[in-house]
């Protein structure tokens, strides 16, 4: 078990880390220091310990730090097991395409609701997630796909304390949202307009695969989605159809939901 010492050393040098991905490449150690209220000689013992261990490098022309390349592959540890396949990916692609609009394929990992796979383009650039950044599940189609698809307990579990107001439009009272739920079980697909952004609208569909929990979404702008809606729910639940055989064919993705 770590130490107390131990645990608080720990807790500093995360910070820190933390502190220089959000700076950006350059940050000085008197500023990260300012920034997380630590003394200077502390701050250049953490900083040289995350060097050595390859999680930051200085960078010698910035006079700065920056995030070294371990971080890379903790990234790709993370992300690796939801990524879906190639053949997933080229129905996700088409989709893109024929839809004319976003699509984001989310997956239930542990307690939350993440992003294994996006198709953007400038035209229609989606919820502005990356592949393994959380989704509020609360506030988003893919999201409450999968909500609707839990028990009591791992509803809970799922919705922790994170199910806040982004928009004048998300639902945080528990008891409308269960009412929302309620409606995607019966019609199969989960619909969001502006909860998750403003002048955004969605809607996904779960599909299940024997690898665990997954939802297909498309997101258009608002007075798009008025005029379309119909048509995107028909192109999203018709791609589902071979997506699920698809993720079915790799079971690690998103196993651990």
């Amino acid at each position: 078990m770590v130490g107390d010492g131990a645990g608080a050393v720990l807790r500093r040098a995360l910070r820190v880390l933390e502190a220089v991905a959000e700076a950006g490449d350059g940050v000085s150690a008197k500023a990260l220091a300012r920034r997380l209220e630590l003394p200077l000689p502390t701050t250049y013992r953490l900083l040289g310990t995350l060097v050595e261990e390859g999680y930051l490098v200085r960078l010698h022309a910035e006079r700065g730090y920056g995030l070294g390349y371990r971080v890379v592959g903790l990234y790709r540890g993370m992300t690796d097991p939801i990524v879906p396949p190639a053949p997933a990916r080229e129905v996700l692609a088409e989709l893109h395409t024929t839809a004319r609009a976003a699509v984001v394929l989310a997956v239930l990992r542990s307690d939350d609701v993440v992003v294994a796979h996006t198709e953007t383009c400038a035209a229609h650039p989606g919820p502005g997630a990356v592949t393994g950044e959380p989704l509020p599940a609360h506030a988003t189609a893919p999201g409450k796909a999968l909500l609707a698809g839990l028990d009591g307990g791992r509803l809970a579990d799922v919705l922790g304390l994170g199910h806040g107001p982004l928009t004048p439009h998300t639902l945080t009272d528990r008891r409308l949202l269960d009412r929302d739920l309620l409606r995607v079980r019966s019609a199969g697909v989960a619909v969001e307009v502006e909860e998750h952004a403003r002048g955004r609208a969605g809607l996904a569909v779960a599909v299940p695969h024997p690898g665990g929990r997954a939802a297909l979404s498309v997101v258009v702008s608002r007075a798009d989605f008025t005029g379309r809606r119909w048509e995107l729910e028909r192109a999203v639940r018709e791609a589902a159809v071979p997506l699920a055989r698809h993720l079915s064919a790799a079971p690690g993705v998103a196993a651990s939901g």
